[in-house]
């Protein structure tokens, strides 16, 4: 859970735009309520850090952010040092890039870092991540899975992901890349978890209130698991349909929301809705 009021986790499917609007690393920047923040990218996931990281600070930085801070930390030795938690605690936005979220949760999971990522969740720093970066935040993180194939047992692999949300899946890439099965056979196996897709150039903004609001062009899709009346993910074959029934889904695109604890979308106001599309007219 999220406790302090200043606490926001933003969560991206990949891809974010770097180049053009940059909507949502604009509003990473935002949220940290800083007229000079300091970023801390960590390239954990990457096998290219180097390279990751000097794109994070050149984007950044055409957004007014002069510090950013690039932590490559490859070996759970590494996790463990004073000068990596000091550097992360001076940090006002934590970021993680994509690559392989498993790499994230080996090398950081059980750590001093690890430690220090849930205090920061209480203590009202923005954390960040995309892609892997993404996946990593849940309690049971995707590892890996067949993507644009129907829901069976080997659609889909998973482990124990950082836990900073409580009671998701997420995956990301969502649409892109097909991942709708995989997603579906991993709620038939968890279904007391919320199944959370997010499209690339989209993501979720989680707030202390554990309300999520969605930013960016695509939509987040949700599977909800809890009313499921029948599947046979305990009795099949691992290459068999999936069978799965009174499974619940929402599709929300910007601006949209959800409230976690009651697992119920949050639709604009009309009056919002008009506001925010007089806003988009005049901004042509």
């Amino acid at each position: 859970m999220i406790y302090h009021q200043d606490t926001y986790l933003v969560v991206i499917g990949g891809a974010e735009d770097k180049t053009a609007d940059k909507v949502i690393l604009k509003k990473l920047v935002s949220l940290t309520k800083k007229k000079d923040p300091k970023f801390v990218v960590m390239t954990t996931a990457t096998e290219k850090p180097k390279e990751a990281g000097q794109q994070y600070i050149k984007v950044f930085k055409t957004l007014g952010v002069e510090r950013t801070t690039v932590l490559n930390i490859e070996s759970r030795e590494d996790a463990n040092k004073d000068e990596i938690l000091k550097e992360m605690m001076d940090g006002d936005c934590i970021f993680f890039t994509g690559g392989d979220q498993l790499r994230i949760s080996s090398i950081l999971g059980g750590t001093r870092v690890h430690d220090l990522l849930h205090k920061c969740v209480g203590e009202g720093k923005v954390i960040a991540g995309t892609s892997a970066g993404a996946s990593m935040m849940s309690e049971i993180m995707v590892v890996e899975g067949m993507d644009e194939k129907a829901p069976s047992r080997c659609t889909i692999k998973m482990a124990p992901g950082m836990g900073l949300m409580e009671g998701v899946i997420i995956d990301q890439h969502f649409n892109q890349r097909g991942r709708i099965g995989r997603l579906l056979s991993a709620i038939a196996q968890n279904p007391h978890s919320l199944g959370i897709g997010i499209d690339e150039n989209t993501a979720i903004v989680v707030s202390y209130q554990n309300h999520f609001d969605v930013v960016g062009s695509g939509v987040v899709t949700i599977i909800d698991g809890r009313d499921i009346a029948f599947t046979n993910t305990c009795e099949q074959y691992p290459n068999e349909p999936l069978a799965i029934t009174n499974v619940r889904m929402h599709v929300l695109p910007t601006d949209y929301g959800f409230h976690l604890p009651s697992k119920t979308p949050v639709v604009p106001s009309k009056s919002n809705k008009k506001a925010q599309d007089q806003s988009q007219e005049e901004s042509k």
